[in-house]
């Protein structure tokens, strides 16, 4: 799993300084190869930590690998845009919506194929009544979160957490809910976002949807692409969350 190869679909680029061979033979050959976690769910990390990092050439790469290798599908892949700008701002979500769509034109037209993308189908958006998003974004906050959910007395709490990102996005059937605790967990690693990063990790570990060996090497896919100080915050807020547990 872990070839140069296998993990960006391109052949090698000759590793002359120290990041490049560190680049290759660590963060390639040792981190990637590692069996603990898939290949899918550490192309989530990945993505999200150089989406998060406005890392211009590492988006072009690893989407393009992501879609190269058929490890995520397009609709997947647009659908990680919409849960990403939750997380981490829709202005860095824009900039992974174009991208995507540059290199699934690259992969398409290299394979002779159809790039069109498909149009969402319209049930996606779910229920048009307000009070009937806000009973199932309170429903969906408290089945992902394992807590109650707050009261919905400002417009942050009412209009944003639990009639769009739980009443909607969380909601979405583009993704399952152990793809987006990947997605989640990363954005919040890498927002050094403490009381959310306690939260989701714990509700992760809490539900079973990432067990905590997944999480182990979570931490260590994250060190490798946002950095081991921010892969030791996440380190840190998972053992304290197991313990809890009663491990």
């Amino acid at each position: 799993m872990g070839s140069y190869r296998s993990v960006m679909t391109v052949d090698p680029p000759e590793a002359g300084t120290p990041f490049e061979r560190a680049a290759r033979d660590f963060v390639i050959d040792q981190v990637w190869s590692r069996p603990g976690l898939a290949r899918r769910e550490r192309r989530w990390v990945t993505l999200t930590c150089v989406g998060a990092a406005d890392a211009q050439q590492p988006i072009e790469d690893q989407i393009f690998a992501a879609l190269n290798s058929d490890d995520i599908t397009i609709d997947e892949m647009l659908e990680f845009v919409l849960h990403f700008a939750v997380y981490n701002g829709w202005p860095k979500a824009s900039h992974l919506e174009g991208v995507i769509r540059r290199q699934w034109a690259r992969v398409r037209n290299a394979r002779g194929l159809d790039a069109t993308v498909r149009p969402p189908d319209d049930a996606e958006l779910g229920s048009t009544d307000r009070s009937e998003r806000i009973a199932a974004g309170t429903r969906e906050f408290i089945d992902v979160n394992l807590i109650d959910a707050p009261a919905p007395d400002t417009p942050y709490i009412h209009a944003g957490i639990l009639n769009f990102v739980f009443g909607h996005v969380w909601r979405r059937p583009g993704l399952g809910r152990r793809d987006r605790r990947f997605i989640t967990v990363a954005s919040v690693a890498v927002c050094d976002a403490a009381l959310p990063l306690a939260s989701h990790v714990g509700s992760a570990l809490g539900s079973g949807d990432i067990t905590k060996a997944e999480m182990d090497e979570v931490v260590l896919q994250l060190a490798a692409y946002s950095g081991f100080a921010k892969g030791e915050a996440l380190h840190a807020t998972a053992e304290a969350a197991w313990a809890r547990l009663g491990h």
